[in-house]
């Protein structure tokens, strides 16, 4: 009787289990459908809690000097015009002290050149990284690494990653947005998502015969195009657009069911769609004649002022954070490739972005967006200690600074050293990997399972390379 009552008992619980795992399976393939039904853009469950939703990217491209900005090095002083086994090359002159003056700011003492005033006012929310170092010197190299993770091979962008890692906030906006972007340097490469689905890519704001009246609102040269062309159809209506893309998208549909994977169509498919809803919301965000006068001058907008131009950009970074996109990317309007002339260049520089990008962090910071939004300001590479023919200073990929602000890295903080003379890292050094680990760790994405597979291989950001940089990240996770 236990013997037969143990099997009928088996039995059921066997057959419950059956129903189970049957359940499960169709509980799972739902999740899948509805997750397919929302789109590649949906937001996505992160690897684990996240500090940032957001990324603002201020590319500093050129290669800014490390060593008259945030790396204060008064060795430099003490050796004027020594010569060293790098500064023989031809061309290059000794070593040379930095031209500005530096002094140290807030409770955490970071030091900052004069040129960066606005900045130093935030010295307690910034985070150096003094102990940078990428592969090579080269300008399109280094900008491509700084970007891909690779210079070699065609990948995907840290913004493209970012958002096929989180999806968008905003389903009537793209997800990923870069203004102003440099042609030069790999161009496209730079946001593009390489073999990851197309919806993943960059919209590019801001090339090819641009209207003066788009110039001034996004503060771009006329010449570098219309920030968003056709984003008006005067010849349908919303109803006739709407049966206009049904009709598309079913025959990309049936096309896309008879080839089963076919990534194009369905970047076309989501591009046609997200294009379709931009038209009721993006003529609005990139508008700011709402925004009050004082908000105008604390970025210091206004024709005829060399912060205008980046102004606006750093403006309308945070109207697109605030309206739900994930990853915005600006381009210095001066870059900062200063072979010579650096104390007159170099000045430039700073003033066409110092007072932009500190408004940017206050503006953040009183709207309560900075604690979840990673502001990263970066180039590709630094320079050198030595002189170049006497007035400038030479690509450095040795040793160089970025820093970044918000977003759940330590605030007021200064990490790993480069020698006295600012050559090359020597005290905790972060290489690019390194860097992209610690930016996807921030998102709550771990570099290791955000993985792509791609002609058989599961591809990441940071190769088979990187490790978090723990010591900068306010709530480390150990072991990543």
């Amino acid at each position: 009787m236990h013997s037969l009552y143990s099997r009928r008992t088996a039995l059921k619980s066997l057959s419950s289990g059956f129903g189970y795992l049957a359940f499960a399976s169709l509980a799972q393939q739902a999740a899948a459908d509805e997750s397919s039904a929302r789109g590649p853009l949906a937001p996505k469950q992160t690897h684990f809690p996240a500090t940032a939703k957001r990324v603002i990217f201020l590319s500093m491209n050129g290669g800014p000097s490390h060593v008259d900005l945030f790396d204060y090095k008064p060795k430099l002083s003490d050796h004027e015009g020594r010569s060293t086994a790098d500064s023989a090359i031809a061309g290059n002159k000794g070593l040379m002290p930095s031209p500005f003056q530096f002094k140290r700011h807030g409770e955490s003492g970071l030091w900052f050149s004069e040129l960066c005033p606005h900045l130093a006012r935030h010295a307690d929310e910034l985070c150096f990284i003094h102990s940078m170092h990428t592969d090579l010197p080269n300008h399109s190299q280094a900008f491509l690494q700084m970007h891909t993770g690779s210079f070699q091979f065609t990948r995907p962008s840290v913004g493209a990653w970012s958002l096929y890692g989180l999806g968008t906030e905003n389903k009537n906006l793209p997800g990923f947005i870069t203004l102003n972007p440099p042609s030069e340097n790999g161009g496209a490469r730079n946001y593009g998502s390489a073999f990851l689905p197309a919806v993943y890519q960059a919209t590019k704001i801001g090339t090819n015969q641009i209207p003066e009246f788009y110039a001034k609102m996004l503060g771009v040269d006329q010449e570098s195009g219309a920030p968003l062309r056709n984003m008006e159809n005067k010849l349908l209506t919303k109803v006739q657009q709407r049966k206009q893309l049904d009709f598309i998208r079913n025959l990309n549909a049936q096309k896309l069911q008879r080839d089963v994977y076919h990534p194009e169509i369905e970047g076309a498919i989501e591009s046609f769609e997200l294009a379709y809803r931009m038209q009721d919301e993006v003529p609005s965000l990139l508008d700011v004649s709402n925004e009050s006068a004082a908000t105008l001058e604390r970025y210091g907008i206004g024709n005829g002022q060399p912060t205008d131009r980046f102004g606006r950009q750093c403006l309308l970074a945070r109207r697109m954070a605030e309206a739900g996109v994930r990853f915005i990317e600006l381009t210095a309007p001066k870059g900062w490739d200063h072979h010579f002339q650096l104390k007159t260049a170099l000045a430039e520089s700073c003033l066409a972005t110092d007072q932009p990008v500190a408004a940017l962090l206050s503006d953040l910071k009183e709207r309560g967006m900075l604690k979840d939004t990673l502001v990263i300001w970066a180039g590709e590479f630094g320079r050198t200690p030595y002189a170049q023919s006497g007035t400038g200073r030479d690509h450095n990929n040795k040793g160089y600074t970025v820093w970044m602000a918000g977003g759940g890295v330590k605030p007021g903080t200064a990490y790993g050293a480069t020698d006295e003379l600012g050559y090359a890292a020597v005290e905790n050094p972060v290489h690019i990997h390194d860097w992209h680990a610690t930016i996807l760790h921030l998102l709550g994405l771990d570099h290791k399972q955000l993985t792509f597979n791609y002609a058989g291989r599961d591809f990441r950001l940071t190769d088979v390379y990187g490790n978090v940089v723990n010591d900068i990240v306010q709530f480390p996770r150990l072991n990543v």
